[in-house]
């Protein structure tokens, strides 16, 4: 698993612990409904960092008999966790403490250190969205940054990158609502800030849920990486046709590989074997994710007898 990835996880840990504090004492001292959805907010993303820690402890175990392809889809399993916790935690908390105080409005106290406090979590939660930003953006190469959602295999990098800007966008909108709040003299402004943030929490949640849902369900290699693959069997000179390429993701690094071929019918067992090693080595050297290769053959013969068959 990336080093980057894990100290992606505990940069937003850490911030995340800090910011969680700071909310809550503000909370406490000011009565505020979107300090306290926004305490919450950050409570359920540290439980959501340790959970996407024990995601990759768990995937690191070996191959064994019960798991012959190893544990690599744990970090999927615990990132769709994280998005149901983000959902059922964070945003029906935050939705439910809004409408609470949209109908019953307490008076807010101490502006000065709400202000305080969501100054510091705007840099704490800044810096944790930029260091993951950045190893984010190392890692996605020329695609877009919503195409290198959609194809990337390592759930821990955009799931925190996802989490720090839903963070960000719910401490502007509690500012919003607590600055509306003081001019108009209606405590309902922070009310409706901390039904914003559920709403918030609960768009990035389905997102991070549709997204991890996928590989968690299994997806394919790359386009290109599968092309690739056929590029390399096709170049065999034993090789007469590349029936069918499939793989599968079995862990952002783990990939498994089948492949169905058609053999010259006048090249021997041996060549063949010879051959289809040589493809195992090409394979694994220009791409180490895919772990595992299996290459089924057939004969032109072989295809001859089933084609007249059927």
């Amino acid at each position: 698993m990336s080093a980057g990835s894990r100290l992606v996880i505990y940069a937003a840990l850490t911030g995340n612990l800090l910011i969680a504090v700071t909310k809550f004492g503000a909370a406490a001292l000011t009565g505020s409904a979107a300090m306290l959805a926004e305490g919450v907010h950050s409570v359920v993303d540290t439980g959501n960092q340790v959970l996407l820690l024990i995601g990759l402890k768990r995937s690191a175990r070996p191959p064994d008999e019960a798991h012959p392809f190893g544990y690599g889809k744990e970090v999927y399993f615990w990132s769709f966790v994280v998005a149901l916790l983000l959902f059922s935690l964070g945003a029906c908390i935050s939705v439910y403490e809004g409408v609470r105080h949209l109908q019953h409005p307490e008076p807010l106290r101490d502006m000065t250190a709400n202000y305080a406090v969501l100054g510091l979590a705007v840099i704490f939660e800044g810096g944790s969205w930029w260091f993951g930003f950045r190893e984010f953006n190392r890692r996605r190469g020329g695609y877009g940054v919503l195409e290198a959602v959609r194809h990337g295999k390592d759930p821990n990098l955009f799931v925190v990158l996802f989490e720090d800007s839903a963070a960000i966008l719910g401490l502007l909108a509690a500012a919003l609502g607590l600055y509306l709040g003081q001019v108009t003299g209606d405590a309902r402004f922070d009310g409706a800030a901390s039904v914003v943030i559920g709403v918030i929490l609960g768009l990035t949640a389905i997102w991070l849920a549709a997204e991890t849902k996928g590989l968690l369900i299994g997806e394919p290699a790359h386009p290109g990486v599968i092309r690739a693959l056929r590029e390399i069997v096709a170049s065999s000179p034993v090789t007469r046709h590349v029936n069918e390429v499939s793989t599968l993701h079995m862990g952002p690094e783990f990939v498994l590989a089948t492949i169905s071929v058609r053999f010259d019918a006048d090249a021997s067992a041996g060549r063949i074997q010879d051959e289809v090693a040589a493809m195992n080595r090409r394979i694994k050297g220009r791409f180490p994710e895919i772990k595992r290769v299996f290459i089924e053959g057939e004969t032109e013969a072989t295809a001859r007898r089933e084609r007249g068959q059927s």
